[in-house]
Order: C-alpha cells, then sequence, then structure tokens
C-alpha cells in the first residue's frame, strides 16, 4: 500500500470521529501532493458537506469527476453533494446540476 494510502486511511479515522478541523488540513495536504488522489477529493466533498462549506464541497466532488470520468461512483456522490448543498443553501441551480450528475452515473452505467 502506498504511503498516500496509509495516510488517507489514518485521516479517514479522524473524519470517522467527526475530527473535521484535523482531517481537513491533512486531506488538504494529500490533494496538494497528489491532485489526483481521487479518494482524497471525495472525502473532501463530504466533510466539507458535513461542515456546511458547500462549495468547498461542489468543488471537490467536481474534482473528483474530472479526474475519473468514467466512475459512475463518483457521478453519484457528486448528486448527493448537490442535492446537500441545495439542502444547505437552497440554490436551485444545485437541483438541476444534482439531476445531471446523476443521469451521467446511470449513463455510464448504462441504464
Amino acid at each position: 500500500m502506498s504511503d498516500l494510502f496509509k495516510r488517507y486511511n489514518e485521516i479517514e479515522k479522524q473524519v470517522d470521529a467527526e475530527n473535521y478541523d484535523e482531517a481537513i488540513p491533512a486531506l488538504v495536504a494529500l490533494t496538494e501532493e497528489d491532485e489526483n488522489f481521487v479518494m482524497a477529493h471525495l472525502a473532501l466533498s463530504r466533510v466539507y458537506t458535513k461542515t456546511g462549506q458547500h462549495e468547498l464541497a461542489v468543488q471537490h466532488g467536481e474534482k473528483a469527476c474530472e479526474i475519473e470520468p468514467n466512475d459512475s461512483f463518483n457521478f453519484t456522490a457528486l448528486s448527493v453533494t448537490y442535492q446537500r448543498a441545495w439542502a444547505g443553501t437552497q440554490d436551485q441551480a444545485y437541483i438541476t446540476k444534482a439531476e445531471d450528475a446523476m443521469a451521467k452515473a446511470k449513463t455510464i452505467e448504462g441504464r
């Protein structure tokens, strides 16, 4: 297992314990070290959503989809991120984006 994944697994323990103030800078450091580390972007998207930082959550969810554009899971996760961003902001644009991301996930899955 690479060092990045070992560090990521340790950071995930902080996320699970809801120690977001510690997890966020550690996850950001991983993405700075390897900007294509999708798992760190997905984790940041999740953590930023939980802390009400919806714009940052969306940015990292979109980055994961940009890095791996053929992974349906990433688009499903992005759809959820958009839905939660809508719930947190009431910005109607997030609903359209959520539907588009879910449609993309289903297209990738062949449904």
